[in-house]
């Protein structure tokens, strides 16, 4: 008669071992977790940068038809209140540029898109500024034209105020409720400037909130102003 086998002893894993395996876990985790959230930082911070470049290629469209005046929107308070309605959908087939990766709200492509970017005001000033005419920029690569545009926490969706068909101008220096930028770790911020060159700026002094670093309206250091 033949007879079967005693069946092979099966190992479980011990208490001490499960331990040490998620302990092992745990502390690759807590390696790897800072490092994969500064490189999404990095990825975004790089994708704002190239969103504003190619909004700075669209303006130079628009402002090679329109005589360099920037755009006007006839509603109140009837100058300077938003790019993205007459850039779109001329210039560009989607609104999604004029959103940045920072801003956490559903993106869309309707009159309600979100826009995270906004003009600087003096712009459109008669005095200190250009009353929208390019032409007049008296040092382009030192003026802000465009930054991202929120009040308050640039992490919170509920900062970003801008949608497609009002989006207010951005205050100069920022405003004081831009108490941080939107880039490591409230340290930094994009902008684009009146030749349309695009480029990361140290967001502070904290001393002063809402500004970027070298405001000044100095010749030669980055500024608001279109006239000096």
């Amino acid at each position: 008669m033949t007879t079967s086998p005693p069946p092979r002893f099966q190992r479980a894993f011990t208490l001490i071992e499960l331990l040490v395996v998620i302990a092992t876990i745990t502390i690759l985790a807590a390696i790897l977790i800072p490092s994969l959230n500064s490189t999404l930082q990095s990825a975004k911070a790089t994708k704002d940068l190239s969103d504003l470049r190619q909004i700075g290629i669209l303006m130079q469209a628009y402002l090679n038809d329109k005589d360099s005046i920037l755009p006007v929107i006839n509603v109140d308070p009837g100058i300077g209140k938003d790019a993205s309605p007459v850039i779109y959908p001329k210039y560009v087939g989607s609104r999604r540029v004029f959103q940045s990766p920072f801003d956490k709200r559903a993106a869309a492509e309707t009159d309600n898109a979100p826009v995270s970017y906004g003009i600087n005001e003096n712009m459109y000033t008669a005095s200190p500024g250009i009353a929208g005419n390019m032409t007049k920029v008296v040092s382009p690569s030192a003026t802000i034209l465009m930054a991202p545009n929120y009040s308050g926490p640039p992490a919170v969706s509920g900062s970003w105020p801008g949608i497609a068909k009002a989006v207010p101008n951005l205050v100069t220096a920022g405003g004081a409720l831009m108490t941080v930028g939107p880039q490591r770790n409230g340290l930094q911020i994009n902008a684009l400037f009146c030749d349309l060159h695009a480029e990361t700026m140290t967001f502070g002094p904290a001393s002063t909130t809402g500004t970027f670093k070298d405001i000044t309206t100095n010749v030669g250091l980055k500024h608001w102003y279109p006239t000096q």
